[in-house]
């Protein structure tokens, strides 16, 4: 099969093309650096036409209240070429509990992104994720200085983007599922202790300080970002074997 891979040149794309082009198919990467631009259109319908398959890992630029218009046009965007070019099934890759945060505004984008791709022309999968654990690092700086990081206990399921990546492939790669399947890493830590792990096996002598108003996941209230279902897929790399 040909994909159309929209955000392919990034963390999570670069290796669902490797992935899918292992497999034998026909995986093509589009970003703003290959001339495809889902804001303005610009270069879209040339990257899906004759795709069968079109997967959207594209992001926003930011995470505050501009999010939503990103989402809303990308996808405005790319369901029109994918209408026009017949195409067969359309990602998305979106977050393990992002309906139930409607507190940040990045959580009601991406969950806007849901919506449009449900109500939309061409059958669809979606792929929700757990935390990468590639953006750990972003998290510790967040609310750093020199000697504390302070952080919530919001419980958190690091997943691997290794391991996204090959869940997003084999989806994508299958019919449409017609709605959400749900992957997570293999274990759930407070986001302070993971903090704290993380510091401790790279040597960082900064103290973790337990903060329930720090930082963007202080507005998560409970367990929401974990597989509170019990139904997601299990990644199998474990938190410290990817620190290693």
């Amino acid at each position: 099969m040909k994909f159309a891979i929209m955000g392919g040149t990034g963390l999570i794309g670069s290796q669902v093309v490797k992935d899918l082009d292992a497999a034998g198919h026909r995986a093509v990467p589009h970003s703003p650096s290959t001339g495809v631009d889902v804001i303005s259109g610009r270069g879209v319908d040339e990257a899906v036409a004759e795709a069968d398959v079109l997967v959207n890992l594209t992001n926003s630029p930011t995470f505050d209240e501009a999010s939503p218009a990103f989402f809303q046009t990308s996808m405005d965007n790319l369901l029109a070429a994918a209408r026009r070019s017949a195409v067969g099934h359309f990602l998305i890759l979106s977050i393990v509990g992002v309906d139930q945060v409607p507190e940040l505004d990045y959580y009601r984008a991406k969950a806007l992104q849901e919506h449009i791709l449900e109500a939309g022309p061409v059958p669809y999968s979606i792929v929700r994720a757990t935390q990468f654990m590639e953006f750990m690092d972003s998290v510790l700086s967040w609310t750093s200085d020199d000697e504390t990081v302070r952080l919530p206990a919001t419980p958190v399921q690091p997943i691997a983007a290794r391991d996204v990546a090959a869940a997003v492939a084999e989806v994508a790669a299958g019919p449409p599922l017609g709605g959400i399947r749900n992957i997570a890493g293999p274990e759930v830590f407070a986001l302070d202790e993971l903090g704290r792990l993380t510091l401790s096996r790279r040597g960082d002598l900064r103290t973790v300080v337990t903060d329930p108003t720090a930082g963007m996941f202080a507005a998560v209230k409970g367990d929401v970002l974990t597989d509170t279902a019990k139904d997601a897929r299990l990644a199998p790399t474990r938190y410290t074997d990817w620190l290693s």
